[in-house]
């Protein structure tokens, strides 16, 4: 099946969920949280200690500003188009990953196709060596920040003993447990969280960007650990908030890092309560083929979206899980030679393509009942 044809059948589903409702008599107030690998959003000019070289206007890529302000138009069209098909505003909360630093992003949200969205930015300087982080992008009108934070990403070589790589809440803030003290901080991503009202509700967004596949299914097992004990900490200092856990892992659903070290769950049945983690990801890869990313022919869905279980709920006076999507449109693929039916990317093998990005973007509507 195609990915035009699998687009038309999750619309036609949608219709159907849509005049169900509609002919229940009740009004729902709908809500788009996307995910979307950026693939190298760079400025053109040297951050101070970044390996940042290539995207430089006298490196690898000359990157200068023509190539800039195309990336930004490119990325810009994308983003004002997730969740518009159903939601006049666009997404609520967007999650984007390898992008350099706060610049690019104000760069990013003043494009004309942004504009008018007056999307507010989170963003940390992490100590990433590359300089590619992770950010939120919300739109005010529909998320209501409250608070946000940069957990750092701790790494311990396979060969130490295991400890448990928790977090503590002291004075309602959380920290790293003492047990990590010896540990250092791998230079790499952290997780970044936000905290604000969505529905009425407090969700807090969990964005990561776990390490390469060249980094071996260990480390982002220990990045998935982290996550684990950070939704724990988070859910005991407000068990009635909801956890949104969603970026590029650089796994699929199946893979040790989502089943065991951050526990999802992909069986409705399988959801307990709040603690459980649902993924909404596996039949989507595994039954339907769907992905957001193609390696040598072959899809993979390391962009996920994962849902605490009290999310998992058919009771629409609360904030609950509607459906989700991989965000296709026939402009983000290759449409001819050897790389036909790939996502378009800016580069590849060092030819200027002009594109987007190598991952597609994931989107997960949650509803609830407007009263």
């Amino acid at each position: 099946m195609t990915m035009r044809k699998i687009f038309s059948v999750i619309l036609l589903v949608l219709c159907a969920a849509l005049t169900a409702s509609a002919q229940s008599g009740k009004k729902y107030a709908l809500y788009g949280v996307a995910f979307y690998n950026l693939e190298n959003l760079f400025d053109t000019v040297h951050d101070c200690g970044k390996n940042d070289y290539e995207f430089l206007p006298d490196g690898k890529n000359k990157w200068g500003k023509m190539k800039y302000e195309a990336k930004l138009k490119n990325m810009s069209k994308v983003l004002s188009e997730l969740c518009t098909d159903k939601h006049p505003l666009g997404a609520a909360v967007m999650g984007v990953s390898e992008i350099e630093n706060r610049k690019v992003l104000e760069d990013l949200v003043k494009e004309p196709a942004l504009r008018d969205r007056n999307l507010q930015i989170v963003h940390y300087d992490g100590p990433d060596r590359r300089g590619v982080e992770c950010a939120v992008l919300y739109n005010p009108r529909l998320f209501k920040l409250e608070s946000s934070m940069l957990v750092p990403y701790f790494y311990l070589d396979k060969d130490q003993p295991e400890v448990d790589l928790g977090f503590s809440v002291k004075g309602g803030q959380i920290v790293p447990d003492s047990v990590l003290r010896g540990d250092t901080t791998y230079i790499t991503r952290g997780f970044l969280v936000a905290t604000g009202r969505l529905g009425g509700e407090r969700v807090h967004v969990i964005v990561n960007h776990w390490p390469s596949r060249a980094a071996g299914s260990f480390a982002r097992e220990r990045a998935a650990y982290q996550v684990y004990h950070l939704k724990e900490a988070l859910l005991s200092l407000d068990p009635e908030s909801k956890i949104i856990i969603m970026g590029d892992m650089n796994d699929d659903p199946a893979d040790p890092s989502m089943t065991k070290s951050l526990q999802c769950v992909h069986r409705l049945k399988d959801v307990k309560d709040a603690h459980s983690t649902f993924n909404p990801w596996w039949e989507t890869l595994y039954k339907v083929g769907q992905g957001s990313l193609l390696y040598d022919g072959k899809w993979n869905l390391f962009d996920q979206i994962v849902l605490s279980g009290n999310l998992m709920s058919d009771d629409r006076s609360r904030l609950v899980y509607h459906r989700h999507e991989v965000f296709v449109r026939d402009y983000l693929f290759q449409q001819e030679g050897r790389y036909r039916g790939n996502p378009k990317r800016t580069h590849a093998g060092g030819v200027w393509l002009n594109g987007y990005s190598d991952h597609l973007p994931t989107i997960v509507y949650l509803v609830k009942e407007a009263k």
